[in-house]
């Protein structure tokens, strides 16, 4: 059987890939936001536990976004 030999990945590759993966977190954090700012514009003080858990969920995407540049940056560093 032969070996398959895998491509690397330049380090410009690398970083073109990673910018497009975590920018779709970036994304999906802001829009998860935003959905709970529209539940408090729209719904009132009524839907404010709804609102403010989608506030949380977005920060906490957005701080996993954080983490993996930071970690991602001391890798390649």
């Amino acid at each position: 059987m032969a070996k398959k030999v895998k491509k690397r990945l330049s380090q410009q590759q690398e970083f073109d890939i990673m910018k497009l993966v975590l920018d779709k977190f970036l994304w999906i954090g802001f829009l998860i936001m935003g959905y709970g700012l529209v539940l408090l514009l729209v719904q009132g003080m009524d839907a404010i536990l709804s609102a403010l858990s989608a506030f949380i969920i977005g920060a906490v995407i957005l701080l996993l976004f954080m983490i993996l540049i930071v970690k991602e940056y001391e890798i390649v560093k």
